[in-house]
């Protein structure tokens, strides 16, 4: 008999919805597909995913604290469901029901949310449709049993894994694996080294992200929870077909990643930055402080090095830009690349700290090695938060501080986000000319606001007017990083700073970005071009006899230079 409603017996009664939809949300926001209220009902609590090849649906659990119960077991992927499961979530009980029995199209209950926003159970058969779902998540629920079975096998007791090499581990777990498959409940797997090669890495990689980070379309992946993953490609962000199968794996992925690199993450630090050993940056949040389960977020290294090229082909910028910039790190001016969360500005930073000279001194210093410099003469430094006694805490400002006693030529600060900026002017006053760094600003305007924040972070009892005299005199250039929202990614403003006047520092604009709409893929189209000022610095170079083409801030004709 086909089932094709789900019946939903809570506080206010019985109702149905009828199911066909991919995805079917449940949950208390009122934009769930299967609104739910009360006691142990979270906002994102659980999915319903229908298996487009038998057309049967699976339950997944989002990473409640209450939990998703069947059969009164708590589950993080069940299914398929079946007629005679009992879905229990906070007060409400559900199941599915045959067509015979359910309720006709027109007596549905309608239920509207805020605004007057029909509710979602109206809209479960038509909105969810377009949402983008997992793929069957059979593997899931059995990955999480062999684990089991192959964690028991291989008798950890007797064997020091901490001794073994990583190679040494996987081929025993192989070796073992390969007898588990032969089991009759594992009859049903249809591809078996998918499935093997999908067990082994969540028992000793990282699980469903192994296949993203190999993946060069990705830029940067997301996870939500256990059943939930994003991921960025060509500055867009879509849910990809993979899951973790429960959220001790999610977990165990975690701790693989952090031990690497000698952190910790746990209830009393919530929170870490790692990397990967091919530098991708890693940033961790677990429970308390992440309520729908543990979360992780990865920014992909790339594993070809960018130039200014790959920077111009990309439409980034355009070359006389890149000139402008390549003398400004030749002649020692100090630069900050300023842009939101995933606008470029790393890679950026990257591009121009590639340009400075090879005989000359850098220090590096971030809180997670990203940079990929090729000086000879180079010393990388990284922050380290506190260990579990609560000591060993090395900050930005402390390396800052260290760092002007290493005799460097120049100083790359990975970003400034705190008072670490103090220390970042004064060495940029006091004969570290030429450094660079990055600071999370939506303009140059607010850049220069940004700084002036974290100066008086810093704790010093300093007038603004001196902050601002300091800011004035050390920093030379801003570079003004965008993404657009259909995920280009532009150098929209190119700006000098030119004193102080009047209590407010001065600056002009030296190339800009000019929006024209979008093309026919709908993608932001514009031109870049300069704004007919010419840097003030320009008269020392040419009077000490460096010639300058003056010509690369001309006003530019858009149909000329339109991207």
């Amino acid at each position: 008999m086909k089932i094709d409603a789900l019946s939903i017996d809570g506080p206010t009664g019985t109702r149905s919805l009828p199911l066909g939809a991919r995805c079917i949300t449940v949950g208390s926001a009122t934009d769930a597909s299967l609104v739910l209220t009360g006691a142990g009902v979270a906002r994102c609590h659980a999915e319903l995913l229908r298996d487009d090849s038998s057309g049967c649906y699976w339950l997944q659990d989002l990473g409640t604290a209450d939990g998703t119960w069947v059969n009164d077991e708590r589950i993080v992927c069940y299914g398929p469901l079946e007629e005679r499961d009992q879905v229990r979530i906070g007060g409400y009980r559900l199941r599915l029901i045959p067509t015979a029995t359910a309720r006709p199209p027109g007596l549905r209950h309608r239920r509207w949310g805020r605004a007057g926003t029909a509710s979602a159970v109206e809209r479960a058969d038509v909105g969810p449709a377009q949402a983008a779902a997992p793929a069957p998540l059979q593997s899931s629920r059995l990955a999480a049993r062999v684990q089991e079975e192959l964690i028991e096998r291989l008798d950890l007791r007797r064997r020091d894994i901490a001794a073994m090499a990583e190679t040494e581990l996987r081929a025993a777990a192989s070796k073992v694996l390969d007898e588990i498959m032969h089991a009759d409940w594992l009859a049903d797997v249809s591809d078996p080294a998918t499935f093997k090669k999908f067990v082994l890495d969540e028992m000793l990689g990282l699980g469903p992200l192994e296949a993203l980070l190999v993946d060069d379309a990705v830029t940067e992946i997301m996870v939500n929870h256990a059943a939930e993953i994003y991921v960025e490609k060509a500055g867009r962000l879509e849910r990809v077909a993979a899951a973790f199968s429960s959220e001790n794996a999610l977990y165990g992925a975690i701790e693989r990643i952090v031990a690497r690199v000698g952190r910790r993450v746990d209830d009393a630090s919530p929170m870490v930055d790692a990397r990967l050993p091919d530098g991708s940056r890693v940033n961790v949040a677990i429970p308390p402080i992440a309520l729908r389960g543990p979360a992780i977020t990865i920014r992909k290294f790339a594993r070809q090095r960018l130039g200014p090229a790959e920077l111009i082909a990309a439409q980034s910028l355009v070359e006389s830009m890149m000139d402008f910039l390549a003398l400004c790190v030749e002649q020692r001016r100090n630069i900050v690349v300023a842009g939101g969360t995933g606008t470029g500005k790393t890679t950026l930073l990257n591009v121009l700290s590639g340009l400075i000279p090879a005989h000359e001194r850098v220090v590096t210093i971030e809180d997670a090695a990203e940079l990929q410099l090729l000086q000879a003469n180079l010393v990388t430094l990284e922050a380290r938060p506190h260990n579990a006694e609560g000591r060993g805490l090395v900050t930005i400002r402390d390396l800052v501080r260290n760092a002007l006693r290493m005799r460097p030529d120049r100083i790359v600060v990975g970003e400034c986000r705190g008072g670490e900026a103090l220390d970042m002017l004064q060495a940029m006053n006091t004969g570290h000319d030429g450094s660079l760094t990055t600071v999370h600003a939506n303009s140059p305007r607010d850049a220069l606001s940004r700084l002036e924040v974290m100066v008086l972070m810093a704790g010093m009892d300093l007038p603004i007017a001196a902050i601002r005299e300091q800011i004035a005199a050390a920093v030379n250039v801003i570079v003004q990083q965008t993404r657009f929202a259909c995920g280009a990614r532009r150098i929209t403003h190119i700006v000098e700073v030119t004193g102080i006047e009047g209590g407010r520092i001065q600056t002009q604009d030296l190339f800009r970005f000019v929006p024209t709409g979008l093309n026919e893929h709908g993608r932001t189209s514009g031109y870049f071009s300069g704004c007919g000022n010419i840097p003030a610095f320009y008269d020392a170079l040419e009077s000490g006899g460096l010639p300058l083409d003056r010509s690369l801030f001309a006003i530019a004709d858009d149909r000329r230079s339109q991207c």
